[in-house]
């Protein structure tokens, strides 16, 4: 099970933690990766847009070339908690689709979210934090593209030939902190308005989950280190 993370420095205890999150509660072999922009030179050189909240907000777009173009890739924005076995998301993998996501409806009521970063509204928000690719299918997707497309050419999907490719998952792995109510049987908790290693959102719905696995992984690097 192949899964890249979007990678940001001022969130890398976030990457830590969900990495650690995935890992613990696999059922099979899963292979992490994050796509840091210092490991995408020469590949991934776009210049940053002023809207763009996090370093990964285009990058995502290379997981099936970095795949190349084989079997299927999960993305994951890095300022989420795995809850669940990724293998459950893994088997619902439909060859119908060339991508899976969640389809939310979602319509930020906020204008500014974490470390004073503007918050956008366009259609399809938020069904690039999770995507499930079907990486031959994808071609599209080439380091050209991903380099000069609109930002919303790729968030929206616009690289594909027909929205019927656009497959939909359970809403449990994508759960939007802040705009849906917590509820049990949660999947993936995504800190989108910002993470609780973010002072003003220490106290935020999901934090103590969240401490608490830091607090599991810290423990594991104590043994390791004695």
């Amino acid at each position: 099970m192949r899964v890249f993370i979007g990678y940001d420095p001022r969130e890398a205890v976030a990457f830590s933690v969900l990495a650690h999150s995935i890992h613990v509660r696999a059922s099979g072999p899963v292979s992490v990766a994050p796509l840091m922009l210092s490991e995408l030179k020469g590949l991934f050189t776009r210049e940053r847009h002023p809207l763009q909240s996090t370093d990964f907000a285009f990058s995502r777009f290379l997981t099936p070339h970095l795949s190349g173009y084989e079997g299927w890739s999960v993305f994951l924005d890095c300022d989420m908690l795995v809850l669940d076995d990724i293998a459950n998301l893994w088997r619902l993998r439909d060859e119908r689709y060339a991508v899976m996501v969640v389809k939310h409806d979602h319509q930020p009521r906020e204008t500014i979210k974490f470390l004073d970063q503007p918050q956008t509204a366009y259609p399809k928000k938020n069904w690039s934090s999770v995507m499930l690719f079907n990486n031959a299918r994808c071609r599209a997707l080439t380091p050209e593209y991903v380099n000069t497309a609109s930002g919303l050419e790729l968030h929206q999907f616009k690289w594909l030939s027909d929205e019927g490719l656009i497959g939909e998952l359970p809403r449990t792995w994508n759960h939007l902190v802040g705009y849906y109510k917590p509820a049990p049987g949660v999947s993936l908790v995504h800190y989108t308005l910002g993470g609780p290693y973010f002072d003003e959102y220490r106290d935020c719905e999901y934090a103590e989950e969240w401490r608490q696995e830091l607090a599991r992984m810290l423990a594991c690097t104590q043994r390791v280190a004695r």
